[in-house]
């Protein structure tokens, strides 16, 4: 996992083997935000930080996972900060609101948006920034969803 200000090296490891990650200074543009909408996703959102801080350490790249809480109550905000994320707690129900304070609170030059159910595959991450560097615009899901291999991205619409 890369940590914002440390090297892989420097990262401590807690019971379970995910990382303890201390937040990068507000100034500090990160490559990447991964955003995730969670109500009451105990049973999943732990491997969908694994996998996003997993894609982080591979290609290195310095990232953030941040979990917008719609107000779980199944542990789901403890999970995700023991994993490592910044857990934002969102009052407002509903996932676009989750999605809105999620999007509020990044620090990435890009984000990535993905459920806490584990029906995305986050470990595709570097090809979504990959094609967003090379100067495609939006991209969309397609390549997040397990089973599929390539990156749907449109050229033109805005560049990065």
């Amino acid at each position: 996992m890369t940590i914002p200000g440390k090297s892989k090296s420097d990262a401590s490891r807690k019971a379970g083997g995910s990382a303890v990650v201390e937040a990068a200074p507000a100034a500090e543009l990160l490559d990447v935000s991964v955003v995730i909408p969670c109500l009451n996703e105990a049973n999943s959102v732990g491997t969908c930080i694994d996998k996003a801080y997993s894609a982080f350490s591979v290609h290195n790249l310095m990232g953030e996972v941040i979990v917008a809480d719609n107000g779980s109550t199944d542990g789901s905000i403890e999970i995700a900060e023991s994993r490592g994320a910044r857990v934002v707690r969102v009052e407002q129900q509903g996932y676009g609101a989750a999605l809105r304070e999620g999007i509020r609170a990044a620090r990435g030059r890009f984000i990535i948006m993905g459920d806490a159910d584990d029906s995305y595959d986050f470990s595709e991450i570097p090809h979504f920034l990959e094609k967003w560097r090379e100067g495609y615009g939006e991209g969309f899901g397609r390549g997040l969803c397990p089973g599929t291999t390539g990156i749907s991205a449109t050229q033109g619409l805005r560049r990065c």
